[in-house]
């Protein structure tokens, strides 16, 4: 891995505050993109889910279906992640989300094989976790590295809310333009995220001198994961939340008509984190509540075991929701320990291992709750997602003691 570059700077970004952040276009530009991708991430997902449902009955097709992009984001990862750090970023952006709106539209075809619809899905994944990686490295770029943590805050308020609003009105756009129409309405929306990305954000220059590719990804890869540090951070940010994630997939089969609530809910409490990490609280608080916000994101989910009515779950689905904002200042610390001209791929590796937990919690969660009710594998996943993170306290918070290590090629 290159040496240590310094931390990139914008002069039209003077402070961390939302509104300053909201005056530089190029980051409004890559917000507003990323949110809409969102939007058509969120409508399509439903709709495949509800489809595969309706067509199978089957909790773990069904569970994967509405997560198993993810399992394609670590191919991203494994072997063409370094292009998030090419020379023409811009470009890239703009190309991975054209084939997002190719991916989404051709799934609003009627009569597909679910094989093809899983085909596309995975497809979809693997060019969402390079633009996802490309995309984050223009913002470390866009904005200066104090305002990093609020802009990633900002993005995820405002993706939570989209979430939200894409459940809710997924639900009631279900029952009058079926699941080819949700698919037809997300494939607009990725398309809208093209021109505004398109528009709005320029190439930039703190790039590798290399040529990206299969090499590159590795080298860096394998420089990332020989820091203990680094091991550390990327473990807690994906395995209890990707568990969680597998609690949240089971919703349709704990209870069909409460999901879209019970998904708004935690959509919900994502918000509130975020907007409370994110924009209230220091680094060095945002630090200090990382541990209890993991515990916080599990815990909830142990009352499934007793199935409680809907609006119980979807309270304690939306403190659990609120929980996921410790990836707020892990991911802080993770860019605190990695190289400005690759921060492009460790930030989209640490995407794509963290969708492609989730994407693994979701087959878990479905291939347990075809041996135990629904209930009682979302608490058994949680309780599982609570010992890790007791166990792994220790190793997080050594993380900054071994700063140094491994930054050197």
């Amino acid at each position: 891995m290159p040496s240590d570059a310094p931390a990139p700077t914008s002069p039209s970004v003077p402070t961390t505050g939302y509104r300053e952040l909201l005056r530089n276009s190029e980051f409004t530009g890559l917000c507003s993109s990323f949110t809409l991708s969102v939007a058509a991430s969120t409508l399509s997902g439903f709709a495949l889910g509800t489809l595969v449902d309706h067509e199978t009955g089957s909790p773990f097709l069904t569970a994967v279906s509405m997560y198993g992009a993810t399992f394609a984001t670590v191919l991203g990862a494994l072997t063409l992640m370094s292009v998030a750090d090419g020379r023409r970023p811009r470009r890239t952006v703009v190309a991975l989300q054209f084939a997002s709106v190719a991916g989404v539209a051709a799934q609003a075809v009627p009569g597909l094989p679910l094989t093809v619809r899983f085909g596309l899905l995975l497809v979809l994944g693997f060019f969402q976790s390079l633009a996802t990686g490309t995309r984050l490295g223009l913002l470390a770029e866009v904005v200066p590295a104090s305002a990093y943590t609020p802009a990633r805050s900002l993005m995820n308020i405002t993706s939570g809310g989209t979430a939200i609003l894409g459940y809710a009105l997924g639900a009631v756009l279900l029952r009058h333009v079926g699941p080819q129409g949700l698919f037809t309405v997300a494939a607009v929306l990725n398309g809208l995220g093209l021109v505004v990305v398109a528009a709005t954000v320029r190439e930039h220059s703190i790039r590798l001198t290399k040529r990206p590719g299969l090499r590159r990804t590795w080298s860096t890869n394998i420089a990332l994961f020989s820091h203990s540090g680094r091991r550390a951070l990327l473990l807690n940010l994906w395995v209890p939340n990707g568990l969680i994630v597998g609690c949240e997939a089971l919703f349709i089969s704990y209870d069909p008509r409460g999901a879209g609530p019970l998904l708004a809910a935690g959509s919900a409490g994502m918000l509130l984190g975020d907007l409370t990490v994110g924009r209230l609280l220091t680094a060095d608080r945002r630090r200090r509540c990382a541990f209890p916000l993991r515990l916080l994101l599990a815990a909830p989910f142990l009352l499934f075991v007793t199935y409680p009515p809907v609006p119980v779950a979807a309270a304690a689905v939306f403190a659990a929701g609120v929980g996921f904002a410790a990836t707020l200042p892990l991911q802080e610390q993770l860019l605190e320990l990695t190289p400005g001209p690759v921060r492009g791929q460790v930030q989209g590796v640490e995407s794509a291992g963290r969708m492609t937990c989730q994407g693994l919690g979701a087959a878990v969660a479905g291939g347990v709750a075809h041996h135990v009710a629904p209930g009682t594998a979302i608490t058994a996943l949680a309780a599982v997602s609570l010992a890790i993170t007791v166990v792994s306290r220790p190793f997080v918070a050594r993380a900054r003691t071994v700063g140094g290590e491994g930054t050197g090629t």
